[in-house]
């Protein structure tokens, strides 16, 4: 029950492969976040199938709106508005979450609030950060995004870079898959690299002039054919890995790559344009390794 008159957002999440739900009270206070993952139903097909994620969706969305709800014990004709994530991500994952969100408000007559994917995750730096004020640099890191922004206020940003090709989540997966670790690649990944050599072999860092432009697919081809180097080698060993290289070695030398270009581009910018801070956003943005460096 609402007894301080917060302004009550409703937030609906389907633009991959989770469901999820949370009521924010006055845009800082978290009162409840549900979420339904899929993590290991995509696994056993080494990564997102864009179908089985939709028909999940459909299964969870309103189990997970309702779990939200009573964990915020408030009712839907309690809430100020409901916002949806409306873009960009799987287009058939997303319809799902902009279905119910419609349905309710019309049923609620309550305001609809399309929100963009890329400003969710900005947004997000608000919560963790409550005395966080705009103007700051965000790197946003994901499965299927990678963008340097430009935020200029609470909902204006502008995009300074982003990735060309593979996103610095899907390159882990790819890679996670190659050395035999699974999905989703990015945690499995950092754990395998611990105590792992950074340096194992050589792997190009992709730049681009004048641009602040992400690429991971050099690298992520560049690190295959390393792999099958490196299990040639071990062949004639009569080894799962050669002695020039463990696994550990591989993940931590891959990771490493991935974390410098990310890093590398985001100091560039924050050093061209006086950033008084910076915030790191998305899945990956859990990474440790990224979070040192």
């Amino acid at each position: 029950m609402n007894q301080k008159n917060e302004k009550l957002i409703l937030g609906i999440e389907t633009s991959c492969d989770e469901t999820a739900a949370s009521v924010v009270a006055d845009g800082r206070m978290i009162k409840s976040s549900v979420v339904a993952s899929q993590i290991d139903l995509h696994a056993r097909y080494g990564g997102v199938v864009p179908e089985v994620a939709s028909r999940e969706h459909v299964k969870s969305i309103l189990p997970v709106i309702d779990q939200a709800l009573q964990e915020a014990d408030i009712s839907l004709k309690e809430l100020t508005a409901i916002a949806v994530t409306y873009g960009p991500g799987l287009v058939g994952a997303l319809l799902v979450g902009i279905a119910a969100a419609k349905g309710l408000a019309s049923a609620s007559q309550l305001p609809l609030v399309p929100v963009h994917h890329l400003e969710g995750h900005i947004a997000s730096a608000y919560l963790a950060d409550p005395g966080l004020e705009p103007p700051f640099l965000c790197l946003i890191v994901s499965g299927g995004h990678s963008s340097l922004v430009q935020v200029t206020g609470y909902t204006s940003f502008e995009v300074l870079g982003r990735t060309r090709d593979d996103a610095p989540g899907e390159a882990l997966d790819k890679i996670a898959r190659t050395i035999g670790l699974g999905y989703p690649g990015g945690p499995l990944i950092e754990k395998a690299a611990v105590g792992g050599k950074r340096d194992a072999f050589p792997l190009p860092v992709t730049h681009f002039p004048d641009s602040y432009d992400f690429s991971f697919s050099g690298v992520k081809t560049a690190a295959i054919n390393w792999h099958q180097k490196l299990m040639r080698e071990a062949e004639k060993e009569g080894r799962d890995w050669p002695s020039s290289c463990s696994q550990a070695d591989f993940a931590a030398t891959f990771q490493e790559t991935v974390v410098q270009t990310l890093v590398g581009h985001a100091r560039k910018a924050l050093i061209q344009g006086g950033y008084p801070a910076l915030v790191i956003a998305g899945g990956v943005s859990a990474n440790l390794r990224l979070r040192e460096a």
